[in-house]
Parts: C-alpha cells; structure tokens; sequence
C-alpha cells in the first residue's frame, strides 16, 4: 500500500540502524535533525505518489507485476514509462533539488535484466528470487539506497590485489542458508534513512575478482552494518532558504561480516556479468540524472528572473541578461533533450523491461556534469554580487542595522528589502554555500565520473557506420572513374552493404549498424 510522507517517517522507526553524524551516535534517524532535511525530500516522493494531479507521472501499473506501484519502484516497459520517470523525476527535484528515491528504480531495473540474464545461462534460480524480492519491495513501498561504489582503495589495483580487501566489498563466506559479506561501499546516497540496501558491484571484474562480484538486499540495521553519514543540507542555518528544509545526504557504509540470506542474493562470483550489470544500472540512473538536475535547473532559472526584477531591471530592456538567461535555459533544456531522445529512443532489454538508450543518456549525463558550473555561473550573473555580499539573516532583527539595511539594499521599488534578500539568500544557498557546492560535485561524480560518461559514449556510438556513410558517399564518386578507396570491410570496392542499393535504416539512421 501507499505510503504518506509521515507514514515513511514513521515506518524509520521500526528500524534501528548503526549511523554516526559529525562524530555522534544516532539513536533514531526519524528524530535526527541533521537528517531531517533528507527524509523531508524523500517524504515528497511519497505525498506527491497520493495527489490526483500527479498521479499520472507519480503511479504506474507494472505491466510485469500487475500492481499500481510508486514510479520510483517500477519496472520501464515502454518509452512513455521513460518520459513519465524523467517527468516525474524533474518534478519532484523542482520541489526538493533531489529526490534521491530514483535511484531504487534504476537498481531494480538493473536487477531485473541482470538476473534474467543470468537465468539463461544456467538454472540459477535468481531471476524468480528477484521478482519475490520486488514484491515485496513494492507491497511495502519501500525506499532502497544503491550501494555501489567501494572505497576502491589503490586505484591502480584491481580488487582482489588490494592490501585491504575490504575496500571492496566482498563475500567472505558462503553458507547453506546464505552468504556472509564484509567491505566497504562509499557515497551511499540517503543511507542513513533508506529501508534496504541494494548492493550492487561498482566495476567489471575478472575471474580473480570473483568473490567481489556480488548483489543483494540488505536491511539497513543488519548486524555488522555501520553507516558513517554526513548532514543532509544545512539543518539550522539561518541563511539556508533551501537546504534547512530540503538535503540530501551520503553515507560510507562498512560492512562488517553481514549475513544475507540467498533469497536476497541476486548475483555471487558470477564475475562474466558484473560489467552487464555496471552498465545496466549506469544507463537507467544516466537518464534520471537528467530529470533531476533539470529539475534544479528550473530552480535557478526562476530564482534568477526574480532577481532580475528585485534589482529593478528587465530582460527586455536589458540585452545581456536576456541573453544570459537564454544560455541558462539552452543549457538545462538542451540537458532534459538528450534525457527525451534517450527515453523514444529506448532499447528492449531480452528481459522485456526497457532501457535508456545509451549514446542520448550518457551525452545527457556528461552535459549536467560539467555545466552545472555553468549553470551556477550564469545564476551568478544575472543576480549579482548581492547574493554573496549581503550581511547574515540575524542582522535583519538588529534594531542598530536592521532600518539602514532596508533602506539602502532595496532595489525595484515595488519589491521590498526583505524579499530581495530572501531571493538572495536562496541563490546563495543553491550556488555559492557549502550545499551549493556539494551539489556541484555529486553533479560531476555522481553515477559515474565525466570519463566513465565518454568511455560508454565511445564505447556505444556507431562510429563504424558513419566510416562506412562517408566512404560509400566518396566511393560512388570515384567507382566511375576506375578509382576504388578501402571500404568498410578494408576490401576495394565495397562501397555499401549490398551492393549499390539503398540500405535498411533502422528506426534511429545508424545507431543499429
């Protein structure tokens, strides 16, 4: 059944999970105010799921379930289930700056393809497991927390040449009813106040890494499981606007001989297929990177347009800055294109749920990841220099200050001191303090750094049929005249496929070549 928000806060309670903050023991992660900005984020995820006017993008019907599940806990079957996420995703990253939930949906489809997969090579058995465990995911309306990336430790070795082995994580035992786990995952998004783990291999391994080839479940109070987290958003500070209500935090998370029983093991040294699954995962959460930072996008173009107007000024008679916020719109909508083109043109995974395609959605991820200092940028421009250079809240109640202040860091007439300075303090809050700047980096890093982004992008794009475009195109000219260059196939001659004959297009004009 649906969740409210506080019914999510509440079901936290019935777990007591290990977690320190800022050096001290958390009793209760429902109650830890250093964590409440998070689960406030997440608790949208679950009200928005219960409005009319959002259901549409919030609720879907899983075509492999039969249930009417939260969008964050459903399995992709066609392009419109693609463009709902993304919609979705960037609708509720308008209201929280990240939602953080997406990322259980983005496991679970990775899950899915991985252990259909998996059950086609032998009778594993993990297939049947994972749709019992997807069951239950979505009966409970959960909310799970992707443990992916490992400490890594040196990284010039592979994991199984690490001194410390447990900077990855690894299976240490395998017993009749299960497996035993040790090691580390890092940069665990919401961990503290998530309901399981999903565990996940962070790379490709090879036969020697095997035993590092692991995914399951786990709860997130497992015995043996310590969640070292840092605050989500800025709880307290007066001059947050954004991040005091709205966060988001990671978490390192230690595994320390944690027992997962085999009903929630989904892959265990079946090293062939942690790359498959790497990628899987990589290209559902690419794509709904997307959704969000457009999402955060909005938030920076509607903070700058007002204040452009608290300045007193008008983008229609100021040139430069209609021309700036032109290059902050092109940038997050040419961001949420890619996001689109990668949802219509989706891939049929063999398991029959649907995949981003690849090129669109990496292209997409690669874009937020380095011009979201562009995106601060242009916010900083349009504000000005006020947004960093006006004096802490606490001085608007100084009856010394307070009056001079007002009088002298008002701009439009018609907008009074004390809202320009709440849309200052908003921008700075997104852009220019410590919250700002952590959502750049998980911007950059998160879901995979700018270079694993251009190794997919390399990797995927057909750059064998745009060789053979070009060459067909030159030998045609050059065939009449006697004159032959090197083809596709290295052979004299082979100006096309089948001959001088108009080719098949797929359904996007070389990407299936």
């Amino acid at each position: 059944m649906p969740m409210t928000g506080e019914e999510y806060r509440e079901s936290l309670r019935r777990y007591r999970p290990r977690v320190f903050v800022d050096g001290d023991a958390v009793s209760c992660v429902a109650d830890e105010p250093r964590l409440l900005p998070g689960i406030n984020a997440l608790g949208v995820t679950y009200d928005y799921a219960l409005k009319p006017e959002y259901a549409p993008l919030a609720m879907a019907t899983d075509s492999f379930t039969g249930r009417r599940v939260n969008r964050f806990l459903h399995l992709n079957a066609t392009p419109d289930d693609l463009l709902a996420k993304l919609e979705y995703t960037r609708l509720v990253c308008q209201e929280t700056g990240c939602a953080q939930r997406y990322l259980a949906m983005d496991g679970l489809n990775g899950l899915f393809q991985l252990t259909w997969r998996l059950d086609q090579d032998a009778s594993s058995g993990y297939h049947p497991r994972f749709l019992e465990y997807l069951q239950h995911v979505q009966d409970a309306d959960l909310t799970l927390g992707i443990a992916m990336t490992d400490a890594k430790g040196d990284r010039s070795l592979r994991p199984h040449q690490q001194p410390n082995p447990d900077t990855y994580l690894h299976v240490v035992e395998k017993r009749a009813d299960g497996i035993v786990i040790s090691g580390t995952k890092a940069i665990v998004t919401s961990a503290p106040y998530v309901h399981e783990l999903l565990v996940l291999p962070g790379r490709e391994m090879t036969a020697e890494d095997a035993p590092f080839a692991v995914a399951c479940a786990v709860p997130v109070d497992a015995e043996g499981l310590t969640i070292i987290a840092r605050p989500a958003g800025r709880p307290g500070s007066a001059k947050a606007m954004f991040s005091a209500h709205y966060g988001q935090t990671t978490g390192v998370c230690v595994f320390d001989r944690v027992f997962v029983p085999w009903e929630k093991v989904f892959l265990c040294g079946e090293w062939q297929h942690s790359g498959f699954l790497t990628r899987a995962y990589a290209t559902h959460h690419r794509h709904t990177c997307i959704g969000a930072r457009a999402g955060f996008g909005d938030l920076l173009i509607g903070a700058g347009v007002m204040m452009i107007e608290a300045n007193g000024l008008d983008c229609e008679k100021n040139g430069h800055l209609r021309d700036t916020m032109v290059e902050l719109i092109k940038l997050v909508e040419g961001i949420y294109a890619c996001g689109v083109a990668s949802s219509v043109y989706g891939v049929r995974d063999p398991a029959g749920n649907l995949e981003p395609e690849g090129v669109f959605a990496n292209i997409g991820k690669l874009l937020l990841a380095t011009q979201i200092y562009d995106m601060h940028r242009l916010a900083h421009q349009v504000s000005g220099g006020l947004i960093v250079a006006l004096p802490n809240p606490e001085e608007d109640h100084n009856p010394e200050t307070k009056a001079s202040l007002s009088a002298v860091l008002a701009g439009n007439p018609g907008v009074p001191y004390e809202h320009r300075a709440r849309v200052a303090r908003f921008i700075e809050d997104l852009t220019a303090s410590d919250a700002g700047g952590w959502m750049s980096v998980i911007s950059l890093h998160g879901g995979g750094s700018p270079e694993a982004m251009k190794r997919e992008i390399f990797r995927r794009y057909p750059l064998p049929a745009r060789r053979q475009l070009v060459s067909r195109l030159i030998n045609r000219g050059l065939i009449a005249s006697g004159v032959s260059l090197p083809g596709p196939t290295g052979q004299p001659g082979a100006c096309c496929e089948t001959g001088c004959t108009l080719p098949a297009f797929p359904p996007r004009v070389g990407f299936n070549a």
